[in-house]
């Protein structure tokens, strides 16, 4: 897929309020809540314009069964994708508009996602550094799998940052 990098849209948080009510239609009381997050949750940050949300379930065993229902949508059902015990939703194919991160309420990789949300919305400063690094490797990469991976590093020391800033704050 190739790289899209944009300004911030106000519109990505309609986009994230439109999916919340078309997930809650799906999957109704197995839903605690939803975050957005990722670049499009802060304002002023580019971004590829893919509307990263997380959707907290009761137990997370229980969301594969909704599986076919979502793949007749046209939902893209990634299964854990990398991380155990998360489920991923792709949403708009090769035009992508959302990833769906599903997690059962008490996993512990929420906390670093949401943590670099909120560091990002109290330090404007990071966001125009984090913005002018994604810039630079967006005119040296075409392809999200190799943008991807060469912002790895970067972001691994945010997240760093961010949740040291919240352990001492």
């Amino acid at each position: 897929m190739k790289v899209r990098l944009t300004s911030y849209d106000d519109s990505w948080k309609n986009f994230f309020e439109n999916e919340c009510k078309v997930m809650r239609q799906i999957f109704g009381d197995e839903i605690v809540g939803f975050e957005h997050f990722g670049s499009t949750s802060v304002p002023g940050m580019k971004e590829k314009p893919v509307v990263d949300m997380m959707m907290l379930v009761k137990n997370i065993d229980d969301i594969d069964k909704f599986n076919s229902k979502l793949e007749m949508l046209g939902y893209d059902v990634a299964g854990e994708w990398g991380i155990d015990g998360r489920r991923l939703l792709r949403k708009g194919g090769d035009n992508r508009t959302h990833h769906i991160h599903i997690y059962q309420f008490d996993h512990s990789e929420i906390y670093r996602h949401l943590a670099v949300r909120d560091y990002l919305l109290e330090h404007p400063e990071e966001v125009k550094l984090y913005s002018g690094f994604k810039e630079e490797l967006a005119s040296k990469y075409d392809e999200t799998r190799e943008y991807s991976k060469a912002k790895k590093e970067f972001v691994s020391k945010l997240e760093h940052r961010a949740i040291e800033y919240f352990s001492i704050k």
